[in-house]
């Protein structure tokens, strides 16, 4: 089923009741919103001569446009490609290239980074920059019929960073959106047509799919005018759009759990915060259901399946006299009601309960496989089950508790960070040797990036100044290293793998104020 049918049919159905809000002010009705969409659609189709199955990336803050782009792709029978707008120039060049994109739609803020790319990747004709006259013009083409999407149709290429530190595409299809769209309400929330869903982390993650089931229910989208989480804004737009639910990550639930303001707005008008992304501290999470009341629930999941593998519900959290409430919400919670979900050794056999192995996942919300990458979709789908990365275990009454993770993933603030290409940064200064990156607990972001460096013999070390340069040349401003630790080696194995376990341990001995190994 194609995702702009819902638009179509809210369209037809409430006309004039409110679909997307810009802060306090409606920006489109459903019926402005499902013309708009058809005529876009057309625009791509024929203005641009784009057919069924091309590939249109979307490089924007969250603005309005930004809805109408995505699903005026999906209305033309496109492949959306949402890419993170925080990336570096040389990060969306890649991911341009590896997934063919033909046309990518942006904003005045990034078409600066983007123009150029039309001669380096080989495939991209056209960057179209909103507001503009070519978008305008693309706008007002002639409408066409929601194109038809089966369920097997690559509907959105989610990318997602591996071990490598190369982005692979999850290539989700339209029945995997569906999929995900029919958990929600069966394990997280009903919808109805007068709430709304605030869009205050990017669209191009975590926010985008939870839209889905609003949007499907015909709740109105409101796109916060910061651009972000700002919390006078937040507290006024919950008064303006009662019914509100949005995503958040741990650290962003901390920040306005804080906040005397939009404590008081939440309790009197907020229904949901969903979050999930990063582990949420105990303390942390007590503090957030004192402040907002019941209206968290947690979700675990991956790209590859979109955001739903587990989830801790609205009721758990609420459930302050089980005897382990507190165990239950250090937990990632219950398997959702469209997927199995197993803990499996390293030969991929079931562990016993209590038992820590690799969290494996099946179902129809799993994705098709990796874009143009058959070897890493073999490897992580082997046996018809998503090799998650991740290590848990089940407690005795289905709970899933994370216990740590495989791929060395750090997320600061929300973010994912994978430590191979800030090393791969790292290690195009000259004076580096070898570079290893961990993350450390950080209080205000969750975890924050160090590096291990090595310099070249007989070479004075790189600055730190130097080696921000050099990350900065290479990859987004947040991925860089907060913290720079020059060493004369790394620890490794026999098979010469860097044990960043140790460079773990020797971080928590200098926060602790002792050194490595002193005992003390």
């Amino acid at each position: 089923m194609n995702p702009a049918v819902w638009v179509e049919r809210h369209g037809r159905r409430r006309r004039d009741e409110p679909a997307i809000a810009e802060g306090e002010r409606v920006h489109a009705t459903w019926g402005a919103w499902a013309a708009r969409t058809a005529s876009l659609a057309g625009g791509l189709r024929g203005e641009l001569g784009l057919a069924p199955g091309d590939r249109v990336a979307i490089v924007m803050r969250n603005r309005p446009a930004y809805l109408e782009a995505m699903y005026a792709v999906w209305h033309a029978g496109l492949v959306a490609v949402p890419v993170n707008a925080r990336l570096h120039p040389h990060e969306f060049a890649y991911i341009l290239g590896h997934s063919r994109t033909s046309v990518v739609l942006t904003d005045e803020e990034h078409a600066e980074d983007l123009a150029p790319l039309v001669e380096s990747v080989d495939t991209l004709r056209e960057v179209v920059v909103t507001p503009g006259d070519r978008w305008d013009r693309i706008a007002s083409a002639a409408m066409v019929p929601v194109a038809d999407l089966g369920t097997d149709s690559p509907a959105w290429l989610f990318y997602t960073s591996g071990t490598t530190g190369r982005p692979k595409g999850a290539t989700l299809t339209a029945g995997n959106l569906l999929m995900a769209s029919l958990s929600y309400f069966a394990d997280i929330d009903a919808v109805a047509p007068q709430d709304a869903i605030l869009h205050a982390a990017p669209l191009s993650h975590g926010s985008g799919l939870y839209g889905l089931p609003h949007v499907a229910r015909g709740a109105t989208s409101v796109l916060p005018e910061s651009g972000g989480v700002d919390p006078a804004e937040l507290a006024a737009l919950l008064g303006r759009w009662p019914g509100t639910s949005f995503f958040a990550a741990p650290t962003m639930v901390k920040r306005l759990a804080a906040d005397p303001v939009v404590a008081e707005a939440a309790r009197a008008h907020l229904k949901t915060i969903i979050y999930g992304g990063a582990p949420m501290y105990l303390a942390d999470l007590e503090d957030a259901l004192d402040a907002f009341g019941p209206k968290l629930a947690q979700i675990y999941g991956q790209g590859e399946t979109p955001m739903t593998i587990t989830a801790l519900s609205k009721a758990d959290h609420a459930e302050r006299d089980h005897p382990r409430w507190r165990d239950r919400l250090q937990s990632v919670g219950f398997p959702r009601t469209d997927v199995e979900v197993g803990v499996v050794d390293g030969d991929d056999g079931p562990v016993p309960v209590g038992e820590v192995g690799e969290v494996v996942v099946r179902g129809a919300v799993v994705m098709a496989g990796y874009w143009d990458a058959p070897e890493a979709s073999a490897e992580t789908l082997r046996g018809g089950w998503l090799h998650t990365g991740d290590m848990g275990s089940f407690d005795d009454e289905g709970y899933l508790t994370l216990r740590d993770r495989a791929k060395d993933l750090i997320i600061s603030g929300g973010m994912n960070i994978y430590p191979r290409e800030v090393e791969e940064a790292l290690l195009h200064h000259p004076g580096v040797r070898a570079a290893a990156v961990v993350g450390r607990a950080d209080e205000e972001w969750g975890e924050s990036v160090v590096a291990f460096v090595v310099p070249m013999d007989d070479a004075a070390p790189p600055t730190p100044e130097e080696l921000d340069r050099t990350c900065l040349e290479r990859i987004a401003r947040y991925k860089r290293p907060k913290d720079y630790r020059v060493v004369d080696a790394l620890p490794t194995n026999n098979y010469g793998k860097v044990l960043k376990r140790e460079l773990r341990e020797q971080l928590s001995a200098t926060d602790a104020g002792k050194e490595p190994g002193s005992g003390a």
